[in-house]
């Protein structure tokens, strides 16, 4: 199941995904025990084949896909209280 989860994750950085795919499946991943060292890992070993700029960009869009992230937990926290 982990191998399946870093896969995607992969797959996402190779065809230039948006943020809310990397939000779906960075929240997959986790819940089967895949920490971020490990995606960084995937980052780094798929690089030198879909280039540093499509990593760099995926780089991006996980940084957003985890502030969207962030604002639905406050969201979230705000209508609970």
């Amino acid at each position: 199941v982990q191998t399946l989860a870093l896969v995607r994750i992969a797959a996402l950085v190779a065809v230039d995904a948006p943020p809310v795919s990397y939000l779906l499946n960075l929240e997959a991943a986790s819940e089967v025990g895949i920490d971020p060292e490990e995606v960084r890992g995937v980052l780094i070993a798929v690089a030198p084949i879909v280039g540093t700029a499509r990593v760099a960009s995926a780089t991006g869009k996980i940084v957003d896909a985890l502030d969207i992230a962030l604002d639905v937990a406050d969201v979230v926290a705000q209508s609970e209280e």
